[in-house]
């Protein structure tokens, strides 16, 4: 079982920064891709960003790209999503997830666990 807890969310200006962390508990975090979605008002969540857990390749919704950068620290079991040059519309709760040994973008498929997700709010 792994439980994951978000934090770092709040209120920003446009053009500002934020850095979310997502803190994993139980073993094996290393062996788990983890990734970020995200879910508006009135929308379905959906994926901002994800880092696979061998090589470490990273992934991005390309709303996103060049404006967030996700890294990890195995040594600290946590996730991390700097978010920068943020806009209105990223305004959000952010959800950590995970998958058990998996490889590629978790824009798609099932993901294992999820946090109870942070709020990101852009002010204009």
């Amino acid at each position: 079982q792994v439980q994951l807890v978000e934090s770092g969310g709040g209120l920003v200006q446009a053009g500002g920064s934020l850095k979310l962390s997502c803190a994993a508990s139980g073993r094996a975090f290393s062996y788990y891709a983890m990734g970020w979605f995200r879910q508006a008002p009135g929308t379905e969540r959906e994926f901002v960003a994800s880092l696979n857990w061998r090589d470490d390749n990273t992934y991005y919704a390309d709303s996103v790209k060049g404006r967030f950068t996700i890294s990890r620290d195995n040594a600290k079991n946590t996730v991390y999503l700097q978010m920068n040059s943020l806009k209105p519309e990223d305004t959000a709760v952010y959800y950590c997830a995970a998958r058990f040994g998996f490889s590629g973008s978790m824009g798609s498929g099932d993901n294992d666990y999820w946090g109870q997700g942070t709020q990101v709010t852009v002010s204009s």
